[in-house]
Parts: structure tokens; sequence; C-alpha cells
């Protein structure tokens, strides 16, 4: 699964930690998400989609 999840980040000149403390996880989850080693669940994906204001079909897309 692709996703924005860095773009969006950076264009609030967050840090990995910092989103990783407004999400309640790990730094280590947002930089496997960022890589796309690890899918969120979808309470994750919902509080993502949340934070950013964003569908979350506009952060995460399927590569099929």
């Amino acid at each position: 699964m692709k996703n924005r999840l860095k773009v969006l980040r950076a264009e609030r000149d967050w840090s990995q930690a910092d989103l990783a403390d407004k999400l309640q996880v790990s730094r280590q989850t947002i930089n496997a998400l960022e890589t796309g080693k690890y899918d969120p669940s979808l309470p994750l994906a919902f509080r993502i989609a949340r934070l950013f204001e964003q569908p979350i079909e506009a952060i995460f897309q399927d590569e099929a």
C-alpha cells in the first residue's frame, strides 16, 4: 500500500517522532508506515486521516 504520510508530515515540518506522539504510536511505527513495511490498522488509518483532515483514500492508495 502506498501512502503520502512522509509528504504530509514534511508539509507540517513534523519529525517522525512528532507524528508518532500525535498518533500515540512509536517512531518506528511511523517509519515502517512511510517505507511501506507496514500497513496501518483501520483505527490507526482513521486517526491519521483525522489528524491530517483528509479522507483515508487521499492518504493511502492500493498498489493494485
